[in-house]
């Protein structure tokens, strides 16, 4: 799953050729989730397939569906007042706390693909490339759902059977025959993970919520106590060493659909 055009199990097939993907050069510095999303896929709409690997400020990530819940405004205007403003992004899933020692890869194109079609061949391309960055530092992870991690799902990557990277995508329709689509992944690389998993608790509680989180769940890629795994440069593994190798698995990778 690490070639750059490697054949996807389950993609659909599109017409040659297939855009490749380009960086945002100005993306990697600590900003809002919710403005960069809405400028990815601005550019994808107009044609182009663009890769951002930024950073997050401290906030609470949440779905649409979160809204329901009559508390909802008042614990958003609380939280923020704490540091932890919330964002309700597009896609769907749980609530994601995002922090401090996190890198979050982002993936926008447009297609004529049909989202039955083509979902999980986004999802494997997606893994494929962290996979591919984290295989420079000699780590192996595996797509699997881990009980009481955030935002669950079979396409989590876990590192010895706990979540270190979560996953979603978005479509929507530009034309009768086209979507846009937004691929993300969040990963934990040195966060301090007791932090992200009691606000994220802390928020479910007063929401009203029926859900909590286990830290023992979650893990980052750097161990807390073992020495940090080098890259092939020598070079160790931390925040800001992960997003170059991202950088380097993705640019010139060719859209999965």
């Amino acid at each position: 799953m690490s070639g750059a055009d490697a054949t996807l199990p389950g993609a659909a097939a599109c017409g040659p050729p297939r855009p490749c993907f380009t960086l945002l050069p100005d993306a990697g510095v600590p900003q809002s989730d919710l403005a960069l999303e809405q400028r990815l896929l601005e550019h994808a709409a107009e044609g182009g397939a663009c890769a951002a690997v930024w950073e997050c400020r401290p906030a609470l990530v949440v779905p649409p569906t979160y809204r329901r819940f009559e508390r909802f405004d008042a614990l958003c205007e609380r939280f923020a007042a704490q540091g932890w403003p919330v964002s309700v992004r597009r896609s769907g899933g749980g609530l994601v706390p995002q922090g401090p020692g996190m890198v979050n890869l982002s993936l926008a194109w447009r297609t004529r693909s049909r989202l039955g079609d083509a979902m999980e061949a986004v999802y494997l391309h997606l893994c494929g490339v962290l996979q591919a960055a984290f295989e420079t530092f000699g780590l192996e992870t595996s797509a699997q759902a881990v009980e009481g991690s955030f935002c669950d799902g079979r396409f989590n990557l876990a590192l010895d059977g706990r979540k270190a990277v979560g996953t979603a995508q978005y479509w929507r329709r530009v034309n009768a025959q086209e979507h846009v689509v937004l691929a993300h992944a969040c990963v934990l690389v040195e966060a301090d993970l007791r932090r992200l998993v009691e606000r994220a608790n802390a928020f479910e509680a007063r929401l009203g919520s029926d859900r909590q989180y286990s830290v023992e769940a979650v893990a980052n890629l750097v161990p807390a106590v073992a020495p940090r795994p080098m890259g092939q440069g020598g070079q160790p593994l931390s925040a800001a060493s992960l997003a170059q190798a991202l950088g380097r698995a993705v640019a010139g990778r060719r859209v999965p659909c």
